[in-house]
Order: structure tokens, then C-alpha cells, then sequence
């Protein structure tokens, strides 16, 4: 099976994604995060740092669930380009506070 390069829109919502999720995840540990979420650390730290850009929607819904984030918020917030303002009560604000 040959797997398709990402096309940079994907790398660039996945660097976003990890972006939400670290700054969700604020000071709580990362090993305690990705138990919680029954993911390994090093999945978690990959999805974070961008370097998976493109994580299986299980492994997000469990980590949004464990950070009390709202997957449609989160997705809005991933898919919303520079331009475009955070809608107000929305992830963006959420995850700034």
C-alpha cells in the first residue's frame, strides 16, 4: 500500500490540531494525558509536535475527551484559516484562556 504525501493544508491543520492540544493540555502532564486517553505518550508527543498530522479520529476524540474539549469546537478551530477570526466561546478562545 503506498501512502500519499500530504499535501501542505494537512500538514498545516495537523500543526494546528497539536497546537489546540498542547495548549488544552496547559500544565498537566503529558504521560497522564495520553493514559488517560488511552494513547501512548509518544503518539500524543508526535500529534503535538505535528509530526502526525493527519491522527486517527478515535485517538482525538479520547484526548479532546480527557482535555473537556468540544470535538466541534476543536474541528472548527483546526479548519479555520489565519483570516479568519475564533467565533467567540469557541476553542480558540477556550484553549486562550
Amino acid at each position: 500500500m503506498v501512502r500519499l504525501p500530504l499535501t501542505p493544508a494537512e500538514v498545516e491543520r495537523g500543526q494546528r490540531l497539536g497546537a489546540l492540544l498542547r495548549r488544552a493540555r496547559g500544565e498537566r502532564s503529558m504521560l497522564t494525558t495520553a493514559l488517560d486517553a488511552g494513547v501512548s505518550p509518544e503518539t500524543l508527543r508526535k500529534i503535538e509536535s505535528g509530526r502526525v498530522a493527519t491522527p486517527a479520529f478515535p485517538t482525538v476524540a479520547a484526548v479532546a475527551e480527557v482535555l473537556g474539549l468540544s470535538l466541534d469546537a476543536l474541528w472548527s478551530e483546526v479548519n479555520r484559516t489565519a483570516a479568519e477570526p475564533a467565533p467567540p466561546g469557541g476553542a480558540g478562545e477556550r484553549l486562550a484562556s
